[in-house]
């Protein structure tokens, strides 16, 4: 059965649009529905008109744009934002956004990162009793900084997310392994090998 998804792509450049519109519309277990988004001043209208899941978007494109005020102004709270990068970018108009694509992502890397996506998408009545106890890599990731002694700011500078992407994945993270402490959060990264530890003596 496939997953339907609508896609925004805010990007200047005919080539690099049409180019990540193939891909995406080849993707197997998708059924994507792609809007194209090709100038700054046209971004919050597109958005208010198409409504999107997923917005893809070129951070460097013109304009200071504030991601969670974009999202309140076209009426989309839910919408996730993938930045799309070129080359490296810097790290901190990357914070605000949920995911990367970059331009040399394969196919298999691409459709990953939008079934993670529709994963932790899956809300605790939907999901199966043998999936609540499997963690996206994104949420691995996570353990092991918490585990680390990290804070909320710290992870989402280290992870270029948001820290209220940080928090929804923490809370995410407790609901599956009915863990609420870091300390249990420790014997599971030790018992799953997520870190040695030697890590944490460091």
């Amino acid at each position: 059965m496939s997953t339907n998804i609508k896609i925004a792509i805010a990007e200047s450049s005919a080539i690099i649009r049409c180019g990540l519109e193939t891909l995406l519309k080849r993707l197997p277990g998708f059924r994507i529905q792609i809007s194209e988004i090709t100038a700054a001043d046209c971004l919050t209208e597109g958005l208010r008109i198409y409504k999107p899941d997923i917005l893809i978007m070129n951070p460097s494109i013109p304009g200071n744009f504030n991601l969670q005020h974009l999202k309140d102004e076209c009426g989309c709270p839910d919408m996730k934002c993938f930045a799309l990068l070129y080359n490296v970018s810097d790290p901190f108009l990357l914070r605000p956004y949920d995911d990367q694509i970059s331009v040399y992502d394969s196919a298999d890397e691409l459709k990953h990162k939008l079934e993670r996506l529709n994963t932790e998408e899956i809300s605790p009545e939907e999901g199966e009793s043998d999936d609540q106890q499997t963690l996206s890599s994104r949420e691995k990731e996570i353990v092991v900084c918490v585990v680390k002694g990290m804070t909320n700011r710290e992870i989402a500078d280290r992870l270029y997310l948001s820290t209220h992407t940080v928090i929804t994945h923490r809370r995410n993270i407790a609901r599956k392994l009915q863990v609420h402490s870091a300390s249990g959060l420790t014997v599971y990264a030790i018992v799953n090998k997520l870190i040695e530890l030697k890590d944490l003596n460091g």
